[in-house]
């Protein structure tokens, strides 16, 4: 419903001075109407009037929103009340893990990321993972993740929502057909982010093997990228994994102290509305073709030092050939 078609008057209201408005109808239908936008058309009715502000903070309309993107968050504890979302509750929930996180700059993100304060990190961060297949959710669960062991913080960060045991779908599936919406969440705090592109960025198929990895990629600041992946196997036509990594500009695994701050950064910084999406593929391609232009580099850097090497060995016995011949 737009913006306009709220303020104008009622249909047979004649325009005239005794005409009824939208406000003058009963709060409860009000309210009712309000729970059928979505998220941002909810908020921009919430800067309307003070009226339509006071139905657009309603708690329940904004759970009722969370729920039905997120069913996942249902089993996640305080997520609609405590936390640092004060009193806003779902409304802060939404308005943190619905929008992209705002990548830095190209310029800031080449530079390195400041060392992370041990202190400052989450030790602990909860998954609220769904995935749906031609619209139909087929995987929702929460996952638990001790950020704060000596093993992770040491490891490739990597969070695993499903890994090994599987699941078969009610149809067949289609990896471009795939959403993945994958939520972390800081309980401390209670701030969330984004932590999936929503839609797939690259579908691979390896053939070999028989799966296809679907990724839903999002980029951070300081170069490194939120990885999240979908393996199914093409055999059985089943979902063998769903993981979250990070990745920094090299195709290298990023350590889970260095990949916490850069999530942590990404909680406390800024959201991406409008055209967020085309924005964060395009940020997505960008880091692709860097990834893809410093291997290159890397492959004839390394073809060029054994070609020297090979020169110098080639020297070196025709050298010890002559000297042989002239003794």
């Amino acid at each position: 419903m737009a913006m306009d078609e709220l303020r104008a008057p009622a249909c047979g209201a004649g325009g005239g001075d005794g005409g009824t408005v939208i406000e003058d109808l009963p709060t409860d239908v009000l309210a009712l109407v309000l729970r059928r936008l979505d998220g941002a058309s909810l908020a921009a009715v919430g800067c309307a009037c003070s009226s339509f502000h006071n139905l657009a903070v309603d708690q329940e309309t904004w759970r009722g929103l969370c729920l039905a993107l997120w069913p996942s968050v249902r089993d996640v504890l305080g997520c609609g009340g405590g936390g640092g979302g004060g009193g806003d509750g779902y409304r802060a929930f939404f308005a943190d893990a619905f929008p992209f996180p705002e990548a830095a700059a190209a310029a800031a993100s080449e530079s390195p990321a400041p060392a992370p304060v041990p202190g400052s990190l989450p030790s602990r961060l909860v998954s609220a993972v769904d995935l749906h297949h031609c619209g139909v959710c087929i995987m929702s669960r929460v996952v638990e993740t001790d950020t704060s062991s000596a093993w992770f913080l040491g490891s490739p960060f990597r969070v695993d929502a499903l890994v090994q045991e599987g699941f078969s779908a009610p149809s067949p599936i289609t990896p471009s057909s795939l959403t993945l919406s994958w939520i972390l969440i800081d309980p401390a705090s209670g701030r969330a982010m984004n932590a999936s592109s929503r839609r797939p960025v690259s579908v691979d198929r390896k053939w070999l093997t028989g799966e296809t990895v679907t990724r839903f990629t999002v980029m951070l600041g300081g170069g490194v990228a939120l990885d999240a992946a979908v393996t199914c196997d093409d055999r059985y036509g089943h979902v063998r994994e769903v993981s979250l990594c990070i990745e920094d500009g090299e195709g290298g695994g990023v350590s889970g102290q260095d990949g916490l701050a850069a999530v942590t950064a990404a909680m406390a910084g800024a959201r991406r509305g409008k055209g967020a999406e085309a924005a964060a593929r395009q940020r997505y391609e960008e880091f692709v073709k860097g990834k893809r232009a410093r291997k290159e580099w890397k492959a004839r850097r390394e073809g060029i030092v054994d070609l020297c090497c090979s020169g110098i060995g080639a020297a070196a016995f025709v050298g010890f050939l002559v000297m042989l011949t002239f003794r």
